[in-house]
């Protein structure tokens, strides 16, 4: 079937919409050294326009030359209102789907899209969900240090400030460690063949040390996080997971890789640890097994990588009702535009778990005016119709990325084998 404009994608009641999409376009720019992707869409309404997050940071250039070549092409005269189905049409167009590149693409054009309706409607996207279920959002921050009295010291901080969620990492002395400063190895260790090497049994000891000093000096007041970042053998995991249930974690996050969910049965079977997974899915089908079996206690989703907030809003209903809570990821690989995406799906989802903080550098917060506020460990939305955010291109264009080929490098072990990151 093909429309009355020659687009093959139209459906056939868009015969004579009264506003269509006149371009659509991917920019690249890092004014905090970070690539991001954002998308705009453009109407034949004077002034109306959408804004998406299509940040992947690993493969920028790919996700702006799907939006630019691949999905623009299929938009132009179509009605920016019909979310779903521009949503299921540009998601099989390629017949081949899902996958990170593709996925961050259809992104940024579906919270443009969202974007657009809130404008429209003079309304915020998270009113648009159903309205708002919390007043504001609780946070977690990050923790880390090379020993468990730096990391104890960094929670009490966040809680002085108002945090009651905080995500804690600690060093393995002498290893490359996740979202932990370097320490220096023992004295008298035995250098490993290669240089900051991954060692997963010290790490875990490290862990299970770390846990004990927070909570025998910061007591139970405070919700504690850690992120395995599927680093170690699933083996490990389950024995790791079953270390800490004592210190009651608010969760332990991706303890398995996605290829190693089954071993979330037996985790499940041995011990009371929650558990948070999903960063690194790319299709929501992917969640079926874990939602249907009880296998997580959080999904653990990165918005821009399942498609946008249509599949992430029907995502989080169906967590609903099987008693999952969300912890949407919100790194500094997100543009403010995703993290505004966040804040709507956690005013108005009533299975809202917990939200990942990122504190908006000034640069960001020029070239993107709008970025949601923090105060007292929460993000507070506001009235502004549709996202929020807005886009300084011009500013934009200052700050271009230094370079596209970034790869996440992952690490080694001391005998020189690859370690998933």
């Amino acid at each position: 079937m093909t429309s009355v404009d020659g687009s093959p994608s139209a459906p056939p009641w868009a015969d004579s919409p009264a506003i269509r999409i006149t371009g659509v376009r991917a920019m690249l720019t890092a004014p905090a050294g970070t690539t991001l992707v954002v998308v705009r869409v453009d109407t034949s309404e004077p002034g109306l326009y959408g804004l998406g997050c299509a940040t992947f940071t690993q493969r920028a250039a790919a996700v702006a030359i799907a939006v630019n070549e691949y999905l623009a092409p299929q938009l132009i005269g179509r009605d920016p209102a019909d979310i779903t189905d521009i949503a299921g049409t540009l998601h099989v167009s390629g017949y081949w789907r899902s996958g990170p590149v593709l996925n961050n693409a259809l992104s940024g054009v579906d919270m443009a899209l969202w974007d657009i309706k809130g404008k429209q409607a003079g309304l915020p996207v998270w009113q648009l969900l159903g309205g708002r279920c919390r007043t504001a959002v609780p946070l977690y921050g990050h923790a880390s240090g090379r020993d468990a009295h730096e990391v104890a010291d960094d929670v009490r901080q966040m809680m002085a400030e108002g945090y009651r969620y905080v995500r804690c990492q600690v060093a393995v002395p002498g290893a490359g460690t996740y979202g932990a400063p370097s320490a220096a190895a023992p004295a008298g260790a035995r250098p490993p063949l290669t240089a900051n090497a991954w060692d997963p049994s010290a790490y875990r000891r490290a862990v299970v040390s770390l846990l004990t000093h927070l909570r025998t000096e910061l007591g139970e007041e405070i919700e504690l996080i850690h992120d395995v970042h599927e680093r170690v053998h699933p083996t490990d995991a389950v024995g790791l997971a079953k270390d800490l249930e004592p210190y009651h974690l608010f969760y332990l996050e991706d303890p398995v890789a996605p290829e190693d969910i089954d071993w979330l049965r037996r985790l499940r079977g041995q011990c009371a640890t929650p558990i948070a997974i999903g960063e690194l899915f790319t299709n929501p089908a992917e969640y079926r097994p874990l939602l249907a079996d009880g296998l997580c206690d959080f999904i653990r989703v990165h918005v821009s990588a399942i498609g946008g907030i249509t599949p992430a809003w029907r995502l989080a209903n169906a967590c609903e009702l099987y008693g999952i809570r969300t912890a949407w990821h919100g790194p500094g690989d997100v543009s403010p535009i995703g993290h505004a995406a966040n804040l709507a799906l956690d005013l108005a989802s009533p299975n809202f778990g917990i939200q990942e903080q990122h504190l908006f550098a000034p640069q960001l917060r020029e070239v993107f005016p709008g970025c949601p506020e923090i105060r007292d460990g929460h993000l507070w939305p506001s009235d502004q119709p549709g996202l929020g955010i807005d886009f300084d291109e011009n500013l934009a264009m200052r700050f271009p990325p230094q370079r596209l080929g970034h790869a996440w490098t992952p690490p080694r072990r001391a005998d020189g084998a690859l370690q998933r990151p």
